[in-house]
């Protein structure tokens, strides 16, 4: 199984589609690796830099409709490649959702009363999540600082069907067949 903890992107916009995750142009390669430093290249977003935001990122938290557009592993794997194995949003486009569960990843969607909530308490901050998928939950922590006056941390719950837990599980598609079939 994947890690689904680690340091949160916050990219506060709806719609993003695959070709702002992964540009059309760089499709032809051949490796998930080289789709590496295009992730998120021509994404519109204030204050956004694709070359420094990304790093040391592995969450995703977004809006509506994440994923819309074309219908490509690209943008999965580009994430995947980056070391993001989890993406957080109010909805997500079918197959976009659906191909992250199929690389043994998660898209998992949050009511955008949660997602509002989380993005008022926590963007702009360097944010954590830890991921307990026995109990379906999600533990926002803000780092604090030493005398832990501005310590900040909330619990969210979250859902995902039997059959998407167990392609998470196996580690994806393939793996999960190899079990089963």
């Amino acid at each position: 199984m994947k890690n689904f903890n680690g340091k949160v992107l916050f990219l506060d916009r709806s719609d993003i589609n695959t070709d702002e995750i992964i540009p059309a142009k760089y499709l032809t390669e051949i490796t998930k690796e080289a789709l590496k430093p295009y992730l998120l290249e021509d994404i519109v977003l204030e204050g956004f830099n694709p070359t420094t935001d990304i790093k040391e990122r592995t969450v995703v938290l977004t809006r509506d409709n994440f994923g819309c557009g074309s219908s490509r592993e690209h943008a999965p794997w580009a994430f995947e490649v980056n070391g993001i194995n989890l993406v957080i949003a109010s909805g997500f486009a079918r197959i976009f959702r659906q191909n992250m569960f199929n690389c043994g990843m998660m898209a998992v969607e949050l009511h955008k009363d949660v997602i509002e909530r989380i993005f008022s308490l926590f963007a702009g901050k360097s944010t954590f999540i830890e991921t307990d998928m026995e109990k379906m939950t999600f533990t926002f922590s803000k780092e604090s600082s030493d005398d832990n006056s501005d310590a900040l941390r909330e619990v969210i719950s979250f859902e995902i069907s039997e059959y998407d837990f167990a392609l998470v599980k196996a580690g994806g598609w393939v793996d999960y067949a190899d079990l089963n079939y």
